[in-house]
């Protein structure tokens, strides 16, 4: 007992170490619940090694200061609909996007595009389960007479369903999966979505690093190349036959990095 408690202190104060001169944790491990999921992403192009993928162990930054709101709260002011047609309107305070049978998954846009460091907050519920998820730096192409949305966004993947990567970082229509949550130490925020209650996304982009936490669970640590290093925000109406979610409290603080 005497030498097993010397050995936890040894570790106790290398974590310590480890994180006072800013290393970083990282995971390794895929969670056995999760080998299925694993299986049918590990070829996607973005998709990281588990091994080294990072984890996000700060807590959640403080969201009461320093914020500005991006939606006035009574109409979509400074904001544009990209991608496809599915509808977005203003009800009582928040933003309803409503997928459109046959209609592209659809983006409600800031029309400025030009965020680079930022933390970015906004709480999200649905009515009618669908994926969804919130666009950063996220940038336009053209092919033929579409408008393709594309980039990292912050998954919000619904209600329904066992995967569990709500808070995740998805790219866009540009590789698929930069940071999926299927390693045993993302458990914790795995369950962290409330089904029939609002949900908290946070972003945090700093340079290269960015970091997610869903109602203030750590989720996502990834650090991408620079390829997106600014761009507009956009609210997700996913394609499909149904799905209703709703958006509030969207806020955002930059950051001007020295």
């Amino acid at each position: 007992m005497k030498n097993r408690n010397g050995f936890g202190l040894v570790v106790s104060t290398f974590a310590w170490l480890m994180v006072a001169y800013g290393f970083t944790a990282s995971g390794g491990e895929i969670d056995p619940q999760q080998k299925d999921w694993y299986g049918r992403y590990k070829s996607q192009e973005n998709v990281p090694e588990p091994e080294k993928m990072l984890l996000n162990e700060d807590p959640e930054p403080d969201l009461t200061e320093g914020f500005k709101p991006l939606f006035n709260g009574h109409d979509l002011d400074g904001w544009e609909r990209r991608g496809g047609k599915c509808h977005f309107e203003v009800n009582d305070g928040t933003i309803v996007g409503t997928a459109a049978p046959g209609a592209d998954s659809t983006y409600l846009s800031t029309k400025r595009d030009d965020f680079r460091d930022f933390i970015f907050t906004c709480e999200i519920k649905w009515e009618v389960d669908g994926n969804s998820g919130v666009m950063f730096r996220a940038q336009t192409r053209q092919e033929g007479d579409r408008v393709i949305v594309f980039g990292p966004q912050a998954e919000m993947e619904g209600i329904s369903g066992d995967r569990g990567w709500s808070g995740g970082i998805y790219g866009q229509s540009c590789g698929g999966y930069f940071y999926p949550l299927w390693l045993k130490d993302h458990q914790a925020v795995r369950g962290a979505i409330k089904k029939d209650d609002w949900n908290r996304i946070t972003i945090e982009a700093k340079g290269k690093v960015i970091k997610t936490w869903v109602n203030g669970i750590p989720a996502a640590h990834w650090i991408g190349d620079g390829t997106y290093a600014e761009g507009f925000f956009g609210l997700q109406s996913h394609k499909g036959q149904k799905g209703t979610v709703l958006f509030r409290k969207i806020q955002v603080k930059e950051i001007n990095e020295s």
